[in-house]
């Protein structure tokens, strides 16, 4: 925004500056023109009157003393032409053909004393002619030559000056549209981040009340509402928490009773009916667990990203060497796979790979992504393995497993999503949602990716631990 409006600012500074500078330039060039034709038409006049005395007096001593001193002093030439003989100096001759048509006009009784404006990168001379004689009669006709090369170095002279000064007061303008496009846009700015900020980890930091009297407003309307989303997205999450933890005991009193309930059964049907009810609780139990998860990543992930929230996230996460973590989650994973029929492999290299996350998170995340490679791949391969790539590291764990559809991967991290042909399969489609919260929470991204010919892949990229504040 900002790169838009100097853009129209520059524009309309450089139409002012130039309107400004062709006026004055303008006016300078007029100046010069009407101050050097009142000079030329005096001198002009002048020889005139001294022609007509000596076309009465028939002698042109006088008139040809007077025209080489003129000539001599200016650089211009003089020519007049009496009825019976013409008088030059200077060198102004008749064959040159403006003063040809200078001496028609003026036999023709028509005076000719206007300049035309002078302009600073043309050449040539210019001549003013006028006849002279009595009232009926044309004694001859006087022209006079004016040199423009002075004027025209005075003008480009003129132009050098106003050029610079228009420079300077371009500069001078875009330096103040500048500062005071800043001074209005800054606010704006800060209130698109926190914006931005607020969407991403639901708390923002408190806007300053900057720029004019309307945007101070603005941010302290918004800093009011983004508090109150706060306060809300906060409330929402403790409720979500709190209430899962508190139907754990009564599901936890109820699982009790239907246990107790099940010994007293005699018959298959009842029991079968008992088992029924216990794969109920085990899925709400399930769920139960999920949400609270959930909710403590998206805590971690709000955490994790809110400004004023790094030294918290900053004291729980340090660089570590994730090889170990892995290693320690494959083991764990180790029977539950051989029941599942399928085989886990690892592929770490001998020197250690450092990630800038909480270790506990880290297993959590990698405990959900094998949890759900086994549950959903059966009787297939999965390996567990480090990647360098260019920012930093990566967690990846694949199967060969029939995958995702493609078009269902980006769904596939959402809350409670499970994809139609996983529908006969336990679970309560929030793995991929935690996993995600907490990669987040440690600055880091879950990327979802097929595998050919079939087959998921998972990986958790890390940034580089230089960049961090735990390392």
């Amino acid at each position: 925004m900002r790169v838009r409006v100097l853009g129209i600012l520059s524009l309309l500074v450089v139409v002012i500056v130039a309107t400004v500078s062709s006026v004055i330039l303008t006016s300078a060039g007029r100046e010069l023109t009407q101050e050097l034709q009142i000079n030329r038409v005096a001198a002009l006049n002048r020889f005139a009157q001294l022609a007509s005395d000596a076309a009465q007096d028939n002698n042109t001593t006088q008139l040809e003393r007077e025209m080489n001193r003129y000539s001599e002093l200016y650089g211009e030439g003089v020519l007049i032409r009496l009825q019976d003989t013409t008088v030059a100096s200077g060198g102004l001759s008749e064959e040159r053909h403006d003063v040809r048509d200078a001496l028609g006009r003026a036999s023709l009784n028509l005076s000719d004393t206007t300049l035309n404006p002078v302009s600073p990168f043309t050449t040539g001379n210019e001549v003013l002619s006028r006849p002279f004689g009595t009232a009926s009669q044309v004694l001859g006709e006087a022209v006079v030559e004016v040199d423009l090369d002075t004027a025209r170095r005075k003008l480009r002279e003129r132009w050098g000056a106003v050029g610079l000064a228009a420079l300077a007061l371009a500069a001078l303008l875009l330096l103040a549209a500048s500062r005071i496009t800043g001074w209005v846009l800054r606010p704006v700015q800060r209130l698109s981040s926190a914006v931005h900020e607020l969407e991403a980890t639901g708390r923002t930091s408190q806007l300053p009340e900057a720029g004019p009297p309307e945007l101070r407003e603005l941010s302290r309307s918004f800093t009011a509402m983004a508090n109150t989303v706060t306060e809300s997205m906060e409330s929402q999450r403790r409720l979500i928490a709190d209430t899962s933890h508190q139907l754990r005991n009564p599901v936890a009193a109820l699982r009790l009773r239907i246990d107790l309930l099940q010994l007293e059964l005699r018959s298959a049907k009842e029991q079968q009916a008992a088992a029924g009810v216990v794969a109920e609780l085990e899925r709400v139990e399930d769920m139960l667990d999920g949400v609270l998860k959930l909710a403590a990543a998206e805590h971690r992930a709000s955490a994790g990203a809110a400004p004023a929230a790094h030294s918290m996230a900053d004291r729980r996460a340090s660089v570590i060497d994730a090889v170990p973590v892995l290693q320690g989650e494959v083991e764990r994973a180790m029977p539950t796979a051989e029941r599942a029929g399928s085989t886990l492999a690892t592929d770490f290299p001998g020197s250690p790979v450092e990630v800038l996350c909480n270790p506990e998170e880290l297993a959590q995340m990698v405990r959900e992504l094998l949890a759900n490679a086994i549950k959903y791949a059966p009787g297939g391969h999965i390996t567990v393995a480090t990647q360098k790539t260019q920012g930093g590291a990566a967690v990846v764990i694949s199967d060969d497993g029939p995958g995702i559809p493609e078009q269902s991967l980006a769904a596939a991290k959402t809350r409670f999503w499970r994809g139609p042909q996983h529908g006969a399969i336990e679970g309560n489609g929030l793995g991929m949602t935690i996993v995600e919260r907490l990669a987040q929470a440690n600055q880091g991204t879950l990327v979802l990716q097929n595998r050919k010919p079939h087959g998921l892949s998972a990986r958790v990229e890390f940034p580089s631990p230089a960049g961090g504040s735990g390392a």
